[in-house]
């Protein structure tokens, strides 16, 4: 099979990062005889560089008519006085408002070689955790109404939290979907003591939950799912909320894995042609210098074999071969930790992985 994947490697490590996964790709594809080819576009602020916006109707183009799409990260200082229309973040939001990719697959799993490396308790740590936030992507505050205006007090800003049945349906059936396939549990986060939109997504979600009753149903709001995250994240299997709410809590989930630098996501919708990215950022203080971690894209690439191309014994080449050389002791300089160990580098944590596929 050969599959067309478009890279928008970004700004920052983007290009580091997109440029490691690739190799495993091209690696994977020798191993069970399949071929990708590339194509480079530009978003984000290099986009910004070279035409004036951040998402050009060429990388849209060429994006909806590749398989998939493979994202590296965008943004940095460069652009922080841009006004909000034209920063390096709007690449993001318009690339999948484009492909109408909105479900947000950020998985959060403590390797057992790094619990020493997770932040929490160490009691809290060995139990470990393995779950799936699933983020509602295209709707929320981060898409509805915004503007300034005059208001009470002199000037404001304000920004519209909106959602719809049909929004929330669609990202609940996913909900519930993935936690048929894995521990049949599913936590709906929500605000819905305050907030109107909060109380519709819960009587929606309740609605479904009736209608999936295999499934192991529950609501938390979402104050108490930060703190629920890192008193006992075990309790945790598949998790769906809200855009904003998802963003926030999947960082702080990732922290606790040990590294932000480590967690991949995945970006659905109705086709097979989904976009794929490391859930961190463009980390502009050390781009260029060889010193990013590209697990979390490699990770990444996993995923995109996994649900875009259904080839599941590749994504789980990528997913052991990792997980072998922290099994190794293998560690970036940001899982070091405690451990003596001499930090790999981008090109040195690249190799060690296509050793191990």
């Amino acid at each position: 099979m050969n599959y067309h994947i478009a890279l928008l490697k970004g700004d920052g490590i983007g290009p580091e990062i997109v440029s490691a996964a690739v190799e495993v790709l091209d690696k994977v594809g020798e191993k069970f005889g399949h071929s990708f080819t590339y194509t480079e576009l530009l978003a984000g602020g290099c986009a910004i560089d070279a035409t004036g916006v951040p998402l050009p109707e060429e990388t849209v183009k060429v994006c909806k008519e590749s398989d998939s799409v493979l994202l590296g990260a965008v943004g940095g200082p460069k652009w922080d006085n841009l006004p909000g229309n034209l920063r390096p973040e709007q690449a993001l939001l318009g690339i999948r408002s484009a492909l109408k990719v909105y479900t947000n697959i950020r998985p959060a799993t403590l390797f057992p070689a790094l619990r020493t490396e997770c932040p929490l308790r160490e009691d809290i740590a060995a139990k470990g955790f393995d779950m799936v936030i699933v983020r509602e992507l295209t709707g929320g505050m981060y898409f509805g109404e915004k503007g300034r205006r005059e208001g009470k007090y002199g000037p404001e800003a304000y920004d519209t939290e909106c959602y719809s049945v049909m929004e929330i349906e669609r990202i609940g059936r996913v909900a519930f979907t993935m936690a048929r396939k894995r521990g049949k549990k599913l936590v709906s986060i929500d605000k819905a003591n305050i907030l109107e939109s909060s109380r519709l997504w819960r009587e929606t979600m309740h609605r479904l939950a009736a209608e999936n009753p295999d499934i192991a149903y529950s609501d938390m709001l979402v104050d108490n799912a930060a703190m629920q995250l890192v008193r006992n994240p075990s309790q945790f299997d598949v998790v769906v909320t809200s855009n904003m709410f998802g963003d926030i809590l999947s960082d702080e989930a990732s922290m606790i894995t040990g590294s932000i630098g480590l967690l991949p996501s995945a970006s659905l919708g109705d086709s097979k042609c989904g976009l794929y990215e490391p859930i961190h950022g463009s980390a502009p203080d050390i781009a260029g210098q060889n010193k990013a971690n590209p697990i979390a894209t490699i990770l990444s690439a996993g995923m995109m074999l996994r649900y875009s191309f259904e080839l599941n014994p590749e994504a789980d080449c990528i997913d052991a071969a990792v997980a072998k050389v922290l099994n190794d002791g293998w560690r970036t300089a940001d899982i070091l930790g405690a451990s003596t160990v001499k930090p790999l580098n981008t090109r040195e944590m690249t190799d060690k992985i296509l050793e191990n596929l």
